[in-house]
């Protein structure tokens, strides 16, 4: 599904779904992907099994600060504001077992060895040509 930002958010940010975000700058797409890496967290997905790319080192720094920011007001709302936050965010009214979820995701993405990955496209495939030179054809 390719989704317009304004019009199709709450469909991009839907961890069933497969989704391609294409919008112009200021648009609203850094939203819409920390809105999915958080429904992906809701939905049960290990924060170590996340991968976030962008283009740009800025864009990167800025998509993390972002979802920190976010889980952790979550982290410490009032329960009445962390609904309120939680349906705007998300579209739909979270149950008492996604709340209590929300409240944790913080100290889950802090934990996590090596954190959440959000990062370059440039820097991901250097990883990779990093951990396995051989089958790249490059000396190691």
């Amino acid at each position: 599904m390719t989704v317009t930002v304004s019009k199709d958010r709450f469909d991009a940010s839907r961890p069933d779904a497969s989704a391609w975000v294409s919008a112009n700058a200021g648009s609203g797409k850094t939203f819409v992907l920390v809105t999915r890496l958080v429904s992906l967290l809701l939905s049960g997905s290990p924060p170590e099994k996340l991968l976030c790319l962008t283009y740009t080192r800025s864009a990167a720094a800025e998509m993390q600060e972002r979802l920190f920011q976010l889980l952790g007001s979550w982290a410490v709302m009032p329960e009445t504001e962390l609904k309120a936050a939680m349906t705007e965010r998300l579209g739909q009214v979270p149950s008492t077992k996604d709340m209590d979820h929300a409240r944790i995701m913080f100290a889950r993405a802090l934990e996590t060895p090596g954190g959440i990955k959000v990062q370059t496209i440039h820097a991901f495939c250097e990883s990779l040509l990093n951990r396995f030179p051989l089958e790249a054809g490059i000396t190691p």
